[in-house]
Protein backbone atom coordinates (compact mmCIF):
# COMPACT_ATOMS: atom_id res chain seq x y z
CA UNK A 1 0.00 0.00 0.00
CA UNK A 2 2.79 2.01 0.89
CA UNK A 3 4.51 1.68 -2.60
CA UNK A 4 0.97 2.56 -4.05
CA UNK A 5 0.89 5.88 -2.48
CA UNK A 6 4.29 7.21 -3.19
CA UNK A 7 3.95 5.96 -7.15
CA UNK A 8 1.04 7.84 -6.87
CA UNK A 9 2.82 10.94 -5.43
CA UNK A 10 5.42 10.51 -7.79
CA UNK A 11 3.25 10.76 -10.97
CA UNK A 12 1.11 13.91 -9.65
CA UNK A 13 4.47 16.22 -9.29
CA UNK A 14 6.00 14.71 -12.36
CA UNK A 15 2.27 16.02 -14.30
CA UNK A 16 2.43 19.10 -12.07
CA UNK A 17 5.93 20.02 -13.18
CA UNK A 18 5.11 18.94 -16.99
CA UNK A 19 1.89 21.49 -15.94
CA UNK A 20 4.63 24.01 -15.63
CA UNK A 21 6.63 23.17 -18.54
CA UNK A 22 6.58 26.60 -21.03
CA UNK A 23 8.69 27.76 -23.84
CA UNK A 24 10.90 31.09 -23.11
CA UNK A 25 11.74 33.62 -25.73
CA UNK A 26 14.89 35.46 -24.50
CA UNK A 27 16.33 37.89 -27.33
CA UNK A 28 19.72 38.97 -27.49
CA UNK A 29 19.05 42.80 -27.80
CA UNK A 30 14.70 44.08 -27.93
CA UNK A 31 16.37 47.06 -29.84
CA UNK A 32 18.05 47.42 -33.29
CA UNK A 33 20.12 50.67 -34.07
CA UNK A 34 20.16 51.06 -37.78
CA UNK A 35 22.09 54.77 -36.63
CA UNK A 36 22.47 56.83 -39.70
CA UNK A 37 22.83 55.19 -43.04
CA UNK A 38 22.17 56.63 -46.57
CA UNK A 39 18.88 56.39 -48.61
CA UNK A 40 18.59 53.12 -50.71
CA UNK A 41 20.99 51.43 -48.07
CA UNK A 42 20.73 47.57 -46.80
CA UNK A 43 17.67 47.67 -44.76
CA UNK A 44 18.08 44.02 -43.58
CA UNK A 45 18.91 43.72 -39.71
CA UNK A 46 18.29 40.14 -37.57
CA UNK A 47 17.13 40.11 -33.45
CA UNK A 48 18.90 36.95 -32.47
CA UNK A 49 16.66 34.80 -29.67
CA UNK A 50 16.80 31.31 -27.92
CA UNK A 51 14.21 29.27 -26.13
CA UNK A 52 14.93 29.42 -22.76
CA UNK A 53 12.12 27.43 -21.84
CA UNK A 54 11.69 23.48 -21.41
CA UNK A 55 8.71 23.11 -23.77
CA UNK A 56 9.43 23.90 -27.53
CA UNK A 57 8.91 27.24 -29.04
CA UNK A 58 6.36 28.54 -31.62
CA UNK A 59 5.95 31.94 -32.97
CA UNK A 60 3.01 31.59 -34.78
CA UNK A 61 3.36 35.31 -36.21
CA UNK A 62 5.30 38.38 -36.82
CA UNK A 63 3.55 41.86 -37.54
CA UNK A 64 5.38 45.26 -37.96
CA UNK A 65 3.65 48.68 -37.04
CA UNK A 66 3.53 49.76 -41.04
CA UNK A 67 4.18 48.29 -44.80
CA UNK A 68 7.68 49.75 -44.93
CA UNK A 69 8.85 47.37 -42.37
CA UNK A 70 8.78 43.40 -43.25
CA UNK A 71 9.60 40.83 -40.42
CA UNK A 72 9.72 37.03 -41.51
CA UNK A 73 9.40 34.63 -38.79
CA UNK A 74 11.61 31.04 -38.03
CA UNK A 75 9.94 28.03 -39.99
CA UNK A 76 8.85 25.37 -37.32
CA UNK A 77 9.20 25.50 -33.82
CA UNK A 78 12.48 25.58 -32.21
CA UNK A 79 13.43 23.06 -29.41
CA UNK A 80 14.51 24.22 -25.64
CA UNK A 81 18.24 26.09 -25.60
CA UNK A 82 17.78 26.05 -29.11
CA UNK A 83 18.56 29.67 -30.55
CA UNK A 84 17.15 31.41 -33.87
CA UNK A 85 16.20 34.74 -35.75
CA UNK A 86 14.02 37.04 -36.87
CA UNK A 87 14.79 38.77 -39.92
CA UNK A 88 13.16 42.72 -40.28
CA UNK A 89 13.61 44.63 -43.36
CA UNK A 90 13.04 48.18 -43.55
CA UNK A 91 12.65 50.21 -46.37
CA UNK A 92 15.80 52.84 -46.50
CA UNK A 93 13.79 54.91 -49.56
CA UNK A 94 12.22 56.68 -46.74
CA UNK A 95 14.29 59.68 -45.75
CA UNK A 96 14.24 60.76 -41.91
CA UNK A 97 13.77 59.26 -38.59
CA UNK A 98 12.98 55.33 -38.30
CA UNK A 99 10.65 54.43 -34.62
CA UNK A 100 9.03 51.16 -35.83
CA UNK A 101 7.58 48.26 -33.55
CA UNK A 102 7.90 44.37 -34.21
CA UNK A 103 5.82 42.34 -32.66
CA UNK A 104 6.17 38.66 -32.21
CA UNK A 105 3.07 36.62 -31.36
CA UNK A 106 4.10 33.01 -30.08
CA UNK A 107 3.48 29.86 -27.37
CA UNK A 108 5.76 31.69 -24.59
CA UNK A 109 5.35 32.64 -21.53
CA UNK A 110 5.17 35.88 -22.57
CA UNK A 111 2.69 35.23 -25.72
CA UNK A 112 3.33 38.88 -26.79
CA UNK A 113 6.84 41.05 -27.29
CA UNK A 114 7.47 44.09 -28.91
CA UNK A 115 10.73 44.93 -30.49
CA UNK A 116 12.24 47.68 -31.78
CA UNK A 117 13.87 49.16 -34.42
CA UNK A 118 15.27 53.27 -34.89
CA UNK A 119 17.61 55.19 -36.88
CA UNK A 120 17.65 57.73 -39.04
CA UNK A 121 18.07 57.38 -43.04
CA UNK A 122 19.88 59.99 -44.76
CA UNK A 123 18.51 62.35 -47.78
CA UNK A 124 22.53 62.61 -49.28
CA UNK A 125 24.69 60.21 -47.25
CA UNK A 126 25.61 63.09 -45.32
CA UNK A 127 24.34 63.32 -41.34
CA UNK A 128 23.50 67.48 -40.01
CA UNK A 129 26.92 67.34 -38.03
CA UNK A 130 28.66 67.04 -41.33
CA UNK A 131 26.80 69.71 -43.14
CA UNK A 132 27.66 72.32 -40.84
CA UNK A 133 31.31 71.83 -40.97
Amino acid sequence: MKKIIVIALIAIVGFAQQANAQAKIEFKAETIDYGEIEKGSDGVRVFEFTNTGDQPLIISQVKSSCGCTVPSKPDGPIAPGESSTISVKYDTKRVGPIRKTVTVYSNADEPIKSLKIKGKILADGKSVLEKTK
